[in-house]
């Protein structure tokens, strides 16, 4: 594993997206605790356009990912879940520390491979769920955690990312189109759930209207949930909803902040994590857990 100077930890960004364009690049460049060591896209004129509004240094192409990595401490990636899975475990190979967006991948052989990599270097890991790092959100999930007699639970995260003339920029993005709602917001909605009822010891899916799925769950607290996720319904039936019920009554999740604030939540979790050696809870193996269910609810529905 590299070792790190006591201060500031080198974080190299992997994608030029709107993700990166929006969170993670501002995050990191303006946090305290972080050097951004540079900005790698598969097109360089956008590495070079997102650089240089941040001030770093611009890579792409296959000899520039490895060059990322040697300038780096730590890779943030921001990429669809199925190219950032085999350059996250190339990443901890070398012993570079992973901040990964959700979902780790979309194929358990995938996250297994991310786990093994970081497994073996002793790398930090974390999972950028945004609810589990979001003052509002995190605070209350802790509080809940705590509690005792939670019955049953029922998650909503329906959204119009494809409703008819949507313009949204995330529409564009393949891998949502193609993977819908259960995987692009399913694992908000479970690293919500999992945390305070407990993981998952059964699951039931079903597919609803457009890409909508429906899942029933059995946790190991013995409280049970139910979840709906889309992201093709119609703007009107738009919620992100998690209520939970039992013997102290109804707890409802709150409203939280943008996402720039919650990934630089994320990000001293990380430099936590590599200073201390502690694991963070939704650290890579907790995204292997999030991809193993969603992969099986995937099965269910033939999706």
């Amino acid at each position: 594993m590299t070792t790190l100077p006591a201060t500031p930890l080198r974080i190299g960004l992997v994608g030029t997206g709107p993700w990166a364009r929006n969170t993670q690049a501002p995050a990191l460049a303006a946090h305290p605790g972080v050097v951004l060591s540079g900005v790698w896209g598969r097109r360089p004129e956008a590495a070079q356009e997102l650089a240089a509004a941040h001030g770093t240094t611009a890579y792409s192409g296959e000899a520039g990912i490895d060059e990322l990595f040697a300038a780096s401490d730590a890779v943030a990636f921001a990429v669809p879940p199925d190219v950032q899975a085999p350059l996250a475990a190339r990443a901890a190979a070398t012993g570079r520390h992973l901040l990964l967006d959700k979902p780790v991948a979309t194929t358990v052989v995938g996250a297994r491979e991310v786990v093994r990599a970081a497994e073996q270097t002793g790398v930090a890991s974390v999972v950028f769920c945004t609810l589990r790092f979001a003052a509002e959100t995190s605070a209350w999930i802790a509080e809940q955690a705590v509690a005792d007699g939670w019955f049953t639970a029922r998650g909503e995260w329906i959204g119009a990312l494809f409703a008819p003339g949507a313009t949204h920029e995330y529409a564009a993005s393949p891998w949502r189109r193609d993977k819908g709602g259960l995987w692009d917001v399913g694992p908000h909605v479970l690293s919500v759930l999992i945390p305070v009822l407990g993981d998952v010891t059964g699951l039931t899916a079903a597919r609803g209207p457009s890409d909508t799925t429906h899942l029933i769950l059995r946790h190991t607290s013995g409280a049970s949930s139910t979840v709906t996720l889309a992201l093709g319904a119609p703007v009107g039936a738009v919620a992100a909803e998690i209520e939970l019920r039992g013997e102290q009554g109804t707890a409802t999740l709150p409203r939280w902040g943008e996402a720039v604030g919650a990934f630089r939540a994320a990000v001293d979790a990380l430099i936590h994590s590599v200073r201390t050696g502690e694991p963070h809870p939704c650290d890579v193996r907790f995204g292997l857990r999030l991809t193993e269910l969603l992969a099986e609810a995937e099965k269910q529905t033939g999706a």
